[in-house]
């Protein structure tokens, strides 16, 4: 064995573990090329370190072969220094963060952070016997299932699972890992679109098990302080992820599974969407109306009546029904230079009664039955089959149609039903069964589509919005939505808590059906405040069943008069929003982020959703019951918070009640922040980022504070590893009482700089100023007595430094 002999303090540690499966014995242990081997009586543990936080624990029964095949990891292991030592009946390998220790007798697995123990196997691997249950309501049907079980403490909360509503804390709860819509769900919903084969605990680690086959996450369902995964066949893989803060383990996790792509500027804008527009003469017809009404729209979806007239018995026919979209093209080209996308939604079966059933059959891209016919059966749509994706001329056939669209015009792909929605077990794939393509259906689907833009559309950026996908989607630009939640108050009440538990398993873009989507409940508040809460979400899509309008212009004057007030703050907000995209492309940061991201050691926050920040320096409490006046608001300690409206300043670590408007929803801005605003534009085509508002929140408290804000053409491919991008700086610093802001630049070789003109506003300047100087020149800017606000008008040019210098009052 090749190794550095080091003692490591984790033996002077006292755990509580009990050793794991009584009959499993140990024989030996190795080390080779970075693999550190444990060989047992009936299997073999490997260990695989991808970096000094990331490490990967492989069980590989006797006589079974290493699978090495996983649906979700992108990073190469790299070369991390470890260190090793025996001593007793201990052998512990690792790096100076994460370390295994592998106690021989009795058997036990443990791993290790900084010398602290994380978490232990119980169990570890083990097979068992597993009575039929029915797959209707998330069970597997199998004789017997492998499972793998670990040591809970008892004060850990837990996080993961996918999408699910049952609370921020999952602890205590079965999870199947069967991806099924759930029609009309609200406040409960134990399985849904999204699962996810991923754990994230309080005290901070992660387990990601790299399997994708349908099985169970049992999160201390018995109450007996046990973890466990269960599958139906497949690795038996799992990565260990670890990091300082909740940003570094989620970086790291990103790292491992792959970064998302930068979404199209335009993606941040309104989109016109609903079940559906039935004629080209209607699509263009509500594109008028928005117009006409002066409420921006970046974007139209079109549901399935593009490509039949009916509901029922037209799924498949992937392309253009002419008698309703006679002029398709020409329709895409207008929307288009009136600066909205057209999106196409798509769905992966294709029926027996639909145009390209012939050819899906004669050209063999279906997925099969036992006997090798294409596999046949009934859902609501039709009888029909589905394609193959896993087939590689199913994939080509399936990317042909999109290919096709691209070419007409079409800006985004819609994916339905990718679940998928029915998809019975005996139906056979390229790859494999039903069962094991089941959960990854979605994420290939996504795949063979961000794959197809790479390859023939080269200097596009795709917007992918799927239904369904699994651990690592993220990677292919998927964009989730949570299904067809209902529209009530309930369904609302549900979405916080749906979208931050995502954001924490890697897919930052999931989002709702503004203002609900099942069911004919016209309720304007109901439809206001979801609109609201939707400002402070990654994709700002109202959508819904045609009985009740989910586009603003269509709905009562005060509902949209309300709704075009929310629509022009997240206009407003397109160069604060869009680095957000840069920092999750970048370092996998959510864009809705829990509150415990900021307290990490408040169990308070651990169940928290009522209020949370919408990037690092915004803080959103969603009004989410009828009939409100006011509403308890918890302020993160360690900063001032500013009321966006009023710069009313509150103290951090308070709880207040605030009173409720109709025309806006609680929004607080940190003090030290810097906020960038622009204008409202009537489509993210009319954006200009040469001018811009810079809000900073300057507050005694805050000594010195720094922030970045990233800028590209918002539409070219690949702007980062291009250099095609500039970063711009901002830095405000009090020295006695002087408040000096420098503005600095990093500029990428192949992005056109060009000077900006910023309207910086200065908050909480409680007198006037003595003294203004930018750069040399003395200035007198604009004060407002009431508001204790100074704007100054500001032409910089990015390639040189600017100063400010502002004397403060006394």
């Amino acid at each position: 064995m090749k190794h550095i002999i080091l003692y490591i303090s984790i033996f002077l540690i006292t755990v509580s573990v009990v050793a794991q499966n009584p009959n499993r014995q140990y024989q030996s242990h190795n080390e080779e090329n970075g693999i550190f081997s444990v060989v047992t009586n009936d299997g073999t543990y490997k260990f695989q370190f991808y970096t000094s936080e990331i490490l990967e624990t492989s069980f590989i029964p006797t006589n079974e072969k290493y699978n090495t095949e996983s649906h979700a990891v992108a990073l190469q292991p790299e070369v991390v220094k470890t260190n090793y030592s025996y001593v007793g009946n201990d052998i512990i390998f690792g790096t100076n963060d994460l370390s295994i220790k592998v106690t021989t007798e009795p058997f036990q697995i443990s791993y290790y952070y900084k010398d602290k123990l994380i978490t232990s196997e119980k169990r570890g691997y083990y097979k068992s016997k597993q009575e039929p249950m029915d797959m209707v309501k998330g069970n597997i049907v199998a004789d017997s299932t492998e499972k793998i079980e670990f040591n809970l403490s008892k004060e850990e909360v837990l996080y993961g699972g996918g999408s699910r509503a049952l609370g921020m804390n999952r602890r205590g709860h079965r999870l199947p890992l069967f991806n099924r819509a759930h029609y009309g769900y609200e406040t409960h919903s134990e399985l849904m679109n999204y699962t996810m084969p991923i754990v994230l605990s309080s005290n901070q680690y992660m387990i990601h098990f790299d399997n994708s086959p349908i099985g169970y996450l049992d999160l201390d369902s018995k109450g007996d302080n046990t973890l466990t995964y269960e599958t139906v066949s497949g690795r038996k893989t799992y990565q260990i992820i670890v990091g300082e803060s909740w940003y570094d383990m989620l970086n790291n996790y990103t790292n491992l599974t792959g970064k998302q792509p930068m979404l199209p500027r335009w993606a941040l804008g309104n989109f016109s969407s609903r079940f559906g527009y039935h004629s080209q003469e209607e699509v263009e017809q509500t594109i008028a109306k928005f117009k006409e009404e002066k409420i921006p729209v970046d974007a139209i979806i079109l549901d399935l009546y593009w490509f039949g007239k009916d509901i029922k018995g037209t799924m498949g026919n992937l392309e253009v029904f002419r008698d309703s979209f006679p002029d398709f093209e020409g329709m895409v080209k207008r929307l288009n230079d009136k600066g909205v996308k057209t999106i196409t939604i798509t769905e992966p079966f294709v029926l027996t009664t639909s145009k390209k059933w012939n050819e899906a059959v004669a050209k063999n891209v279906l997925a099969i039955d036992s006997v090798g016919n294409p596999a046949k059966y009934d859902f609501y749509f039709g009888n029909t089959g589905i394609i193959d994706i896993y087939k590689p001329e199913g994939e080509q056939w399936f990317w042909n149609t999109y290919k096709d669209l691209a070419n007409k015009g079409v800006a985004g792909v819609w994916g339905d039903l990718g679940e998928p929605e029915v998809h019975p077990d005996w139906v056979q794939h390229h790859t494999g069964s039903a069962s094991e393509v089941h959960n990854i259906y979605g994420h290939d689907w996504a795949r063979l589509i961000h794959e197809g833009y790479q390859r023939d559309f080269p200097n596009t950026r795709p917007f992918i919005l799927m239904r369904a996908g699994y651990s690592g989607s993220q990677r292919y630009g998927m964009v989730p939505w949570s299904g067809d939640v209902n529209r009530t108050w309930g369904g609302l009440q549900s979405q916080p808590e749906i979208a931050l538990q995502m954001g924490m398993q890697g897919l930052a873009y999931m989002h709702s059906d503004l203002g609900g989507f099942a069911g004919a409940n016209l309720d304007d508040e109901l439809y206001v405040r979801w609109l609201q809460y939707g400002v402070f979400n990654p994709i700002f899509r109202p959508h819904a069943q045609e009985e009740v309008p989910s586009e603003p212009i269509f709905r009562s004057e005060k509902a949209k008069r309300l709704a075009s007030f929310a629509i022009a703050m997240r206009y407003r907000l397109l160069p604060y929003n869009y680095n957000l995209v840069y920092e999750n492309h970048k370092y996998g940061k959510p864009l809705m982020r829990p509150l415990l991201f900021e307290e990490p050691n408040n169990s308070e926050l651990f169940n928290y959703t009522k209020t949370y920040l919408w990037g690092n320096d915004i803080l959103v409490s969603p009004v989410l019951e009828a009939g409100k006046k006011e509403q308890e608001v918890y302020f993160p300690k360690g900063s001032k918070w500013f009321d966006i409206e009023t710069d009313k300043i509150t103290e951090g670590g308070t709880t207040n009640i605030v009173q409720l408007r109709e025309d806006f929803i609680p929004v607080y801005v940190r003090a030290g922040a810097f906020i960038p605003l622009t204008d409202m534009v009537q489509t993210t085509e009319n954006y200009d980022d040469g001018a811009f508002q810079l809000q900073y929140y300057h507050d005694d408290s805050v000594k010195k504070s720094e922030r970045e804000f990233y800028f590209d053409d918002g539409k070219t491919a690949n702007p980062i590893e291009n250099e095609a991008f500039q970063l711009l700086e901002f830095e405000a610093e009090v020295e006695g009482n002087w408040l000096e802001i420098e503005f600095e630049a990093k500029t990428g070789k192949n992005y056109s700089a060009k000077t900006k003109t910023i309207a910086l506003t200065v908050h909480n300047i409680k007198n006037k100023p003595k003294k203004i100087k930018i750069g040399k020149e003395k200035v007198e800017g604009t004060y407002n007595e009431k508001y204790k606000t100074l704007t100054l008008n500001v032409n910089w040019d990015t390639s040189k430094e600017k100063e400010i210098k502002i004397k403060l009052g006394k």
